[in-house]
């Protein structure tokens, strides 16, 4: 058969028989089986046949066709192979987009993106603070830069004014740095290490002494934990729903908003267990805290009432009041000490009275120093050494002759 002529393609086309048709040089008109039909360019390199779709018919004409094979005949002369040649082309385009995007986003449009895509199970004011940290610290260094633009220099230059000072922001927008950024490349909106990372990079620029005194000095005014029985005696003779709550508070090492809004749905008593959901940790990540005995028993004593929560309250918000506990102790002498500060007695008594390893330690404070590769591999949640870490805790808080010889 000679070459085609366009009646002759057109009247293949309308016939719809399956098969492929040789214009010669390689090009063929094909008809699929599905009626559909097309023009492909069959070519040998290195002994192996192979075929490149040129388009469909009749969006590409006969003497289009013709051209396009043309073209890939001059690329194989050239020692070319058309197939690797057009998926080059097609990688470099798709390169050039992502790099114009790239151009295009900002760091401030990131952030708002990734509010919106990760904001929507995060309370109100933790939203409100993590929007807020960066419109005060990175969005007058970062805001306009594009993604693929910002280098760790931008970096230092937000976090080295705050490093010393607040050091616990710095630490914060650091990590909200980095989640941006990584959300960014997954996005192809940039290449490269993160800037922002923290192991293996900006600890090695950053002083970790200066760091290490910012935290002492914002350290929250606590009792010694010699003095924390002393403390305990005085509350078991209470037996008001703010002195349960204080007592809980310290047993088990929570966060004080952990104890104000605990709800009796979050409690298994039989198994030992507090289970507290993302939307109410920090970190955002379910967390679960084991019960030591005294704990239960001062559960079981708590009165239930139609409220879902331990200690309901009067007001707009269903629960005890945010002071409540911290009026308590003014009452009982203790001005100078805060109720975040009995997490550090906590913590304290664990290191010098103790053997149990750092990360356990810290586990229990809800405090997972892990970075995300250890994370990914060491998966342990540390519930029962934890477990046996607060029961001696508790142990020691209520124990009558809880002197300084006896730890």
């Amino acid at each position: 058969m000679g070459k085609l002529t366009s009646k002759t393609v057109e009247s293949l086309a309308r016939a719809s028989v399956a098969g492929k048709t040789n214009d010669g040089d390689g090009l063929y008109f094909q008809v699929a089986k599905g009626g559909s039909s097309s023009w492909i360019f069959r070519y040998k390199l290195n002994g192996k046949s192979r075929e490149m779709g040129l388009g469909p018919f009749p969006t590409v004409s006969l003497s289009q066709a013709r051209l396009l094979a043309g073209e890939q005949r001059k690329n194989l002369v050239s020692g070319a192979d058309p197939l690797a040649k057009r998926d080059a082309e097609k990688e470099a385009k798709r390169e050039a987009e992502r790099a114009s995007a790239a151009q295009r986003t900002t760091f401030e449009e990131l952030a708002a993106e990734h509010l919106k895509a990760h904001g929507e199970n995060w309370s109100e004011k933790w939203r409100t603070g993590w929007l807020r940290k960066l419109e005060l610290h990175a969005f007058p260094v970062l805001g306009k830069l594009s993604a693929d633009a910002v280098q760790t220099e931008h970096v230092l230059k937000v976090l080295r004014p705050i490093w010393a000072s607040k050091t616990r922001t710095a630490d914060e927008i650091r990590g909200q740095i980095e989640q941006i950024l990584d959300a960014a490349k997954a996005h192809g909106l940039r290449q490269g290490d993160n800037p922002a990372r923290w192991r293996g990079h900006l600890e090695n620029l950053l002083s970790k002494a200066e760091k290490k005194k910012a935290r002492q000095r914002q350290h929250f005014p606590a009792m010694h934990w010699r003095d924390l029985p002393e403390l305990i005696a005085k509350l078991q003779q209470d037996s008001s729903r703010d002195a349960l709550a204080a007592r809980l508070l310290i047993i088990t090492g929570a966060r004080s908003h952990m104890v104000r809004l605990a709800q009796w749905s979050e409690f298994d008593l039989e198994e030992g267990i507090w289970t507290l959901p993302a939307e109410r940790m920090k970190m955002k990540k379910a967390f679960l805290v084991p019960l030591p005995a005294p704990a239960i028993e001062l559960l079981q004593t708590v009165k239930h009432t139609d409220s879902p929560f331990l200690f309901p309250g009067h007001g707009k918000s269903g629960v005890m009041h945010t002071n409540a506990i911290r009026n308590l102790l003014h009452r009982l002498g203790h001005a100078d000490i805060t109720r975040h500060g009995f997490r550090s007695t906590f913590r304290d008594w664990a290191s010098e009275c103790t053997h149990y390893p750092r990360e356990v330690c810290e586990f229990a404070l809800a405090h997972d120093e892990r970075d995300q590769t250890e994370a990914a591999y060491s998966r342990s949640d540390f519930l029962e050494r934890r477990r046996a870490l607060m029961s001696d805790w508790a142990a020691y808080c209520i124990a009558t002759n809880a002197t300084s010889d006896s730890y």
